[in-house]
């Protein structure tokens, strides 16, 4: 596949920036701080089927479905930088063959006719599947997913490096919206009613705001600043299972619970209710992926730590785990 290079069609001025998935929870605030740019950029969003209310009032909003290739022509014209932030998260196989490798692979080749610069795609660490990761680089980690989103996100991974692309991947986002990482540690808890051993894992985890911020910031930098293809997209200093675990639970008013499981007795209460041990295994054992080069690749400071970035979202926690 030919590679993404510089350059407009027909001489026409850069449009600036087209943001894919700009009303899903990460899309959104990278569509929202790129409508607080300075300077006379403009900005596309690709609408699917969900309205964008938050939209900024300048950008230009397509109608465009990544699961309907044809949908897509004509997307890029005049765009000098796609930020890729659109995947289907749960869906079927086909499903996400159609929207994250189909699609994916019809806008960068939408993005290679119109002369885009870069094409920046957000993805996710959980590409690499289960395993212990202590401080891991991404030039050295083996992907190995195993479900089909992350098997189909590491496809459009495979994409958009060979147009010439930059990969970001986050591991746990947090913030107003969530609907994964919160709810999802709130409902183990409350499934194995205890603690287990091994809750000091060391767990990378990253506010929706800031990873929002990095994104755009990676799309806009002058290219000598990336200084590689694939970056972790985390705050450099990872927390602990143990404090993610404390603090939702004291967000959903969970009565706290001193008894101790080993993992096979917390995996087994799992098994029965017929739930998944995912979000068990992530938290007893190191999901610890190096995230600082990035920050220093770009010169921008990561901002507050998790505990310092949750209070910023703990009113609305308190009132969605509360419900759930």
């Amino acid at each position: 596949m030919a590679r993404v290079t510089p350059g407009h069609r027909d001489g026409q001025e850069a449009a600036g920036l087209l943001i894919t998935g700009a009303g899903g929870f990460i899309g959104s605030r990278v569509a929202h701080r790129a409508g607080q740019l300075p300077g006379r950029r403009t900005l596309r969003l690709l609408a699917h089927r969900r309205a964008l209310p938050l939209a900024p009032r300048a950008a230009d909003v397509v109608a465009g479905d990544l699961g309907d290739p044809p949908s897509l022509y004509g997307l890029c014209e005049g765009v000098e930088t796609v930020v890729h932030c659109a995947s289907l998260i749960d869906g079927t196989d086909e499903e996400c063959e159609a929207v994250n490798v189909r699609g994916t692979e019809a806008l960068v080749k939408e993005a290679q006719r119109a002369g885009v610069s870069r094409v920046v795609y957000l993805s996710t660490a959980s590409v690499y599947g289960r395993g212990t990761f202590r401080d891991a680089r991404a030039e050295v980690l083996v992907r190995n997913p195993g479900s089909p989103t992350s098997r189909t996100r590491a496809v459009a991974e495979d994409i958009v490096l060979a147009a010439g692309g930059t990969v970001l991947r986050p591991h746990l986002v947090y913030g107003t919206g969530d609907r994964w990482v919160g709810p999802g540690l709130v409902t183990l808890l409350r499934t194995i009613d205890a603690g287990v051993q091994g809750w000091r894992a060391r767990v990378s985890a990253i506010d929706v705001n800031d990873l929002a911020r990095v994104v755009l910031e990676t799309a806009l930098a002058p290219g000598d600043r990336l200084k590689t293809c694939v970056y972790h997209a985390n705050h450099p200093r990872p927390t602990t299972a143990g404090t993610l675990l404390r603090v939702f639970a004291e967000l959903a008013e969970l009565v706290p619970n001193e008894r101790m499981l080993t993992y096979d007795q917390a995996a087994e209460r799992l098994r029965v209710v017929g739930r998944s041990a995912n979000s068990l295994d992530m938290m007893v054992t190191d999901h610890w992926f190096e995230s600082g080069r990035l920050w220093s690749d770009l010169g921008v400071e990561p901002g507050a730590g998790f505990e310092e970035g949750m209070a910023r979202h703990a009113a609305w926690y308190r009132a969605t785990l509360r419900a759930s």
